[in-house]
Parts: structure tokens; sequence; C-alpha cells
């Protein structure tokens, strides 16, 4: 019989918290159960295991993730966007370590609504840059750089890898601005094949 009051949700924000806290690695059937303080069985009453568990958490990320960027886009256009786009970015990871580390695994092939869900990021990056007129490849090229950029200062960040002792969201914004700079020669450049 599931206990009173634990449901699937508070049992997938505990796991978050859990993450946030000590790790993705730390996040086990045991140490949720310890934390929630049950018996690690009671919990298969709410998902099918640990991998559920994980799949469960990285539903929950992307969908908070989402939410976050809709609200931080919303009437910016342009640089303002991206900039927007980007700052919620790295305040999600930094706010939620282990849940954007659950988001970073790849859904099975036929996992539906977790390629569903990981989608609606991607078609909030769309939005965001949106504003350069990019088409076909080079909207996909420019949607592939902003998260490979996005990710690998988060990555450095949670690592210790920036040792030198400079503010790191000035480094952040420059290689934001950076990357904006790289996205208006794109444009520039297909505009120009465009009128040739």
């Amino acid at each position: 019989m599931p206990r009173i009051g634990l449901d699937l949700p508070t049992v997938v924000r505990a796991a978050a918290e859990l993450a946030d806290a000590q790790g993705l690695e730390a996040v086990t059937l045991a140490s949720l159960a310890q934390k929630l303080q049950i018996r690690s069985p009671s919990l298969y009453n709410h998902v099918n295991g640990l991998p559920d568990l994980r799949r469960q958490m990285a539903l929950s990320g992307l969908t908070q993730m989402t939410e976050l960027f809709e609200r931080a886009i919303e009437g910016q256009t342009g640089d303002d966007s991206v900039r927007a786009f980007s700052y919620a970015y790295l305040a999600f990871a930094r706010a939620h370590p282990g849940l954007y580390e659950a988001i970073q695994r790849a859904p099975e092939p036929d996992d539906e609504q977790l390629k569903e869900a990981g989608g609606r990021v991607v078609q909030m990056t769309v939005i965001a840059l949106e504003s350069y007129g990019l088409k076909g490849d080079a909207a996909l090229h420019a949607v592939r750089g902003i998260r490979s950029v996005l990710h690998g200062f988060v990555s450095l960040e949670r690592q210790g890898g920036f040792g030198l002792k400079l503010d790191l969201d000035v480094t952040f914004r420059l290689l934001v601005d950076t990357f904006l700079e790289g996205v208006k020669a794109m444009q520039a450049k297909a505009e120009e094949a465009q009128t040739r």
C-alpha cells in the first residue's frame, strides 16, 4: 500500500533534490528511500526501478527547463532572445546540477515521451534563434552550436575547470556574445547567397 501523501511527483522531486545535492550517481533506490523515510520496495509503487526513476527525473527536468525558457524569451527577439535563453540555461544548470545531468542522457529509441520533451527544449532553442532567419541546415547548425557552447561552459564550471580568478559571469557573457557574432555572420552569408 503506497504511503499516504507519497506520489510520483513527490518521489521525483525528492530524487532531484538528492541529485542536486550529491550528484546523479548518488541517487539509488536505497538512498531515495532513506531520504523519504520509507523502505526501498515501497518505491516500486511509483517507479519501475532505478532506470525508470532516472527517466522520470529527465522528464521533470526537461519540463522545468522548457518552462524556464518560455518565460525567459517571451517578448524577446534577436540578441536579447539568445541572451535570455542562454542565461536561463545557465541558471537552470547552476540551480539543478543533478537534474541537469539527468537530462543529458539520450532517450531510448522507443521512448516517444522523453523524445518529445527533449524536442520541446530544442524548439525553444529554435525560437530563441528565429530572428536571424536561418533556415534548414544552417538553423540546425546554430542550434547545435549554442547547445555546445552552453553545455561546454556548464560542464567545465561544474567540474572546477576554470581555475583562474576571473569572473565566470563575464566569461559567459563574452562567450555568448562571440556566438552571436558567429550567428550574424551566418545570417549575412545566407542573405548574400539569396541575392545572387
